[in-house]
């Protein structure tokens, strides 16, 4: 097993292996040239970021500057919008429903390392899917570590720390995040 199928299949893996390395030296390039073309060449934007993040829907943005380990890990539906200077570290998955909007400066974290500190120095780590589901809005500065599920038409506040899976239909908040409320169903009161 190679050391990326060990990553892909959440095992501990060697990150400095020669082959990841050259993919996130790839997707480093993309990202420094996504990040420097003028804001309004929507276009030459759209051409970059396609190479960078190959699985993303329809009417969606990334604002510059935006940051990532692969590219071909984050997948999404259609109208995703990332706000400025959001990081996503995809040795997992990273997944994303439909109309998912991420307020500036988030983080998206599947890279983990081990509690014990022979094997954390040796290099090795290992990487655990995110999956954010459809309806959901993230406040700015919000962190979504290793193995998280977010559900459905959620709401999670701004400076949340996401260590758990939140259900749908909620607003979340705090570090570590956790539900507060549940969202109201709006269209219960339309006839």
């Amino acid at each position: 097993m190679t050391e990326k199928e060990k990553m892909q299949a959440g095992q501990l893996y060697n990150a400095n292996d020669k082959e990841l390395v050259l993919e996130r030296i790839n997707a480093k390039k993309l990202c420094e040239e996504y990040n420097s073309i003028t804001y309004n060449d929507f276009q030459k934007k759209e051409r970059v970021l396609g190479r960078l993040v190959p699985f993303v829907g329809e009417h969606s943005w990334i604002e510059a500057n935006f940051f990532c380990d692969y590219g071909y890990n984050i997948i999404s539906g259609d109208n995703l919008y990332i706000n400025h200077n959001c990081v996503i570290l995809d040795g997992a998955e990273v997944t994303f429903g439909e109309n998912v909007f991420i307020g500036p400066n988030c983080g998206f974290y599947t890279a983990g390392h081990p509690l014990d500190a022979e094997t954390r120095n040796k290099g090795l780590e290992y990487a655990k899917p995110i999956k954010i589901g459809s309806d959901v809005w993230i406040g700015g500065n919000v962190c979504v570590m290793p193995g998280v599920t977010i559900g459905d038409n959620v709401v999670i506040g701004g400076g949340s720390v996401v260590c758990e899976d939140i259900p749908s239909g909620v607003v979340a908040v705090g570090n570590p995040c956790k539900p507060v409320k549940k969202i109201e169903d709006n269209n219960k009161n339309k006839k």
